[in-house]
């Protein structure tokens, strides 16, 4: 099996220095964090809802609390100059959409390799409303055999955190059960912009049954 195309390594861990800046911006925005990581060497984070670019601040802000190392899929156009080697940096890993490219089977094979890489995946894929999640955390998971973890931002509540965790059976709906009950009463920034976590591979699963 042939290696990514381009170089993952895990992005930085953040130290004391950023693991304060992170809890200063958070209580001077009026959030607070809240969980902590599963046992486990390698993980995808999912990231929901995702209806605002805030989200993202949010987002390095928990993770600088929990002074983890991250790796971050985004659109190839984020990781044009003289911004690219600033993305990569806080560690991103470009995604041309436009390309059949078997992501899943590269960062499933990063994982393997043995790299201590939590992946965080925005699964709606968008900050629009969209009738289904992309499934390639759950495949990536699946195929890696690491835990899911349902990382959140509730905006009703301003807690951003870190909750469900558990490693996907390949039972597409009962997993999908267990993340939609965890994100029911979540709320994003613009509620009418939350994707319901659905995935197609559902609808196939279920059409078999």
């Amino acid at each position: 099996m042939s290696k990514p195309q381009q170089s993952i390594h895990p992005g930085p861990r953040s130290g004391l220095l950023l693991q304060l800046v992170g809890k200063v911006f958070l209580k001077a925005t009026g959030w607070k964090f809240e969980g902590s990581l599963p046992n486990a060497a390698g993980m995808v984070v999912i990231a929901a809802p995702h209806t605002s670019n805030w989200d993202f601040i949010y987002f390095l802000a928990g993770a600088f609390v929990l002074r983890l190392k991250v790796n971050w899929m985004g659109k190839d156009t984020l990781f044009t100059p003289p911004f690219g080697y600033i993305m990569r940096g806080l560690g991103g890993i470009a995604v041309n959409r436009s390309k059949h490219t078997n992501v899943v089977e590269q960062l499933a094979l990063e994982f393997r390799d043995g790299k201590k890489m939590a992946l965080v995946v925005p699964a709606s894929g968008t900050r629009k409303k969209t009738p289904f999640w992309k499934s390639g955390f759950y495949w990536i998971a699946i195929k890696a055999n690491v835990p899911i973890v349902c990382g959140y931002l509730d905006y009703r509540k301003k807690i951003a955190g870190l909750g469900l965790s558990f490693v996907p059976t390949g039972d597409v709906t009962a997993d999908m059960d267990r993340i939609r009950e965890f994100y029911r009463d979540i709320q994003g920034k613009y509620p009418d912009k939350v994707s319901t976590p659905v995935l197609k591979e559902e609808l196939q699963e279920n059409a078999s049954d």
